[in-house]
């Protein structure tokens, strides 16, 4: 009987898909639960894959003509109110503020000095910043409107899992008034596409892009488009949206203006974000039973040095020899930013160093000891594969690090959309349909691509197995056919899986 194979993660993806979830933030270090319930601390590791995740998109946003802004973290609650849909769906899971002091009865502080208006902590920001744009905006001359912002907001999640749904995160919310609907309209998809880049480009992960059905638009919205990633359990994560807002907003907040006809109209608007949640979805794509694997063009450290020394004077001599080495690998670019390059030099065993930055996902790892240097030689540890040193020139280290980068990078990217393709099927009965959803194991899950007539009365069929509609994606062929919940005629195909 042969032994199960030792991994440095436990449970395996295979045996307990959240539980390994839980287990990869912990080994890499990346994040821990607050004190407060549904809440995280984001530790350096996290946080520099938010940073970088940041860095890119705040360049790709603002090549698009926004600039960055910033809003209040209160907002009154009778801004939410002008807008009933919107109020509706976050009704429970707004944090509410209704007392401005603290005071000292009985050897406890007690809430005191009550609000004369509610205060809602920001769940997001339509409501507030179409106060600013109403103010803003006085004829077509001022239009459009382009801001972001990065900021975080509090939604009271029930079932908290860290970096996926936590009560407080972190994200960019975008939003812009336009003139007419179809300029709004362009923005919303330009901006869903800015996302789609960055998903495939730099966090190596394959999305499929699409419109929610009306049932899952975002609350108050016209039209809501999405980015939906597959991961490795076979669930769906929605992990970018961007809205159209038509004029609900703009009428509610009294954003309105001249038009070049000496007329009065109100704005369009739209919104659109992404947020930390897009750490989870790198985990549950990449991550194996022994890690993090991180793409390169997010990693905090994509090459990191770990010095093998036994012997006084070890020290000293691989420091001379890394020294020219980190020189000019620091002075290289890769994706338009300097490598990020480290040498481990912490006083920790070290096979106990190599383990650690396995398991945080550095792209490349490099021993080196006293036979390295006489050889002139690195022992390369690829995270995209085995797990054992690869004996490099050093020179060649130094030549090939982009590139060895750039393929880490799609060798990842290749291994999701092949998974993505895999495990998609189309099936056109409810026999079918039944049968793949059948299978609830974590490779066995899959996305079903099906034709649906978008009835009302079909939903609860959905519920009833656990399935939801990701979204409708754009590459339609409109053929006539059957929807696969109720027979009646469609010609649409939606997305159809299980989903965090």
């Amino acid at each position: 009987m042969s032994k199960a194979k030792k991994t440095a993660v436990t449970p395996t993806r295979e045996e307990n898909f959240p539980e390994w979830y839980q287990q990869v933030i912990k080994a890499s270090d990346m994040a821990e639960n607050s004190p407060v319930r549904g809440c995280m601390v984001i530790k350096p590791w996290g946080y520099g894959l938010w940073e970088s995740i940041q860095r890119d998109l705040d360049r790709r946003i603002k090549e698009t003509g926004h600039e960055n802004c910033y809003f209040p973290l209160f907002i009154p609650l009778s801004f939410l109110e002008k807008e009933a849909a919107h109020v509706e769906g976050f009704a429970k899971e707004m944090a509410v503020v209704t007392h401005h002091r603290l005071v000292a009865e009985d050897g406890k502080l007690v809430p005191s000095g009550k609000l004369e208006e509610p205060l809602v902590v920001r769940p997001t920001s339509e409501t507030i910043i179409g106060d600013a744009f109403s103010r803003w905006i006085q004829s077509y001359r001022d239009l459009p409107v382009l801001v972001n912002q990065w900021a975080n907001v509090v939604r009271w999640e029930m079932r908290p899992r860290i970096f996926l749904r936590t009560a407080e995160f972190l994200w960019q919310e975008g939003h812009t008034a336009h003139a007419t609907a179809q300029e709004a309209m362009d923005e919303t998809l330009k901006m869903l596409e800015v996302y789609r880049a960055m998903s495939e480009e730099v966090l190596a992960m394959p999305v499929i892009v699409g419109e929610k059905p009306a049932h899952e638009r975002f609350p108050g919205a016209d039209r809501t488009y999405s980015i939906e990633a597959m991961m490795q359990d076979g669930k769906a994560l929605q992990a970018g949206t961007s809205h159209f807002l038509g004029q609900h907003f703009a009428k509610a907040q009294n954003i309105r203006f001249q038009n070049a006809q000496g007329g009065e109209d109100f704005c369009y608007t739209t919104s659109w974000g992404v947020s930390t949640r897009l750490i989870g979805g790198v985990i549950m794509s990449h991550a194996d039973d022994n890690g993090l694997r991180v793409p390169p063009r997010i990693a905090p450290k994509q090459i990191v040095f770990v010095p093998i020394t036994r012997a006084d004077g070890d020290e000293a001599l691989i420091e001379e020899f890394l020294a020219p080495i980190v020189k000019e690998l620091s002075a290289q670019t890769y994706a338009g930013e300097r490598l990020r390059v480290h040498v481990d030099r912490r006083p920790l065993a070290p096979p106990e160093k190599r383990w650690e930055w396995v398991k945080k996902g550095a792209p490349i790892i490099c021993e080196v000891g006293p036979r390295d240097v006489a050889g002139g030689t690195i022992a390369m540890i690829r995270r995209d594969g085995e797990l054992k040193g690869q004996i490099t020139p050093k020179d060649e280290l130094v030549g090939r690090a982009v590139s060895i980068l750039e393929d880490i990078q799609n060798t990842l990217f290749t291994q999701a959309a092949t998974a993505l393709k895999d495990r998609t099927v189309t099936v056109k009965t409810l026999d079918e349909f039944l049968s793949v959803f059948a299978d609830d194991t974590t490779f066995g899950r899959k996305f079903v691509r099906a034709k649906w007539c978008g009835d009302a009365d079909t939903l609860p069929k959905l519920d009833e197995y656990s399935v939801t509609v990701r979204n409708v994606p754009f590459d339609q062929d409109g053929s006539p056919g059957t929807c696969v919940l109720s027979g009646r005629p469609a010609t649409q195909e939606v997305i159809f899986a299980k989903s965090y």
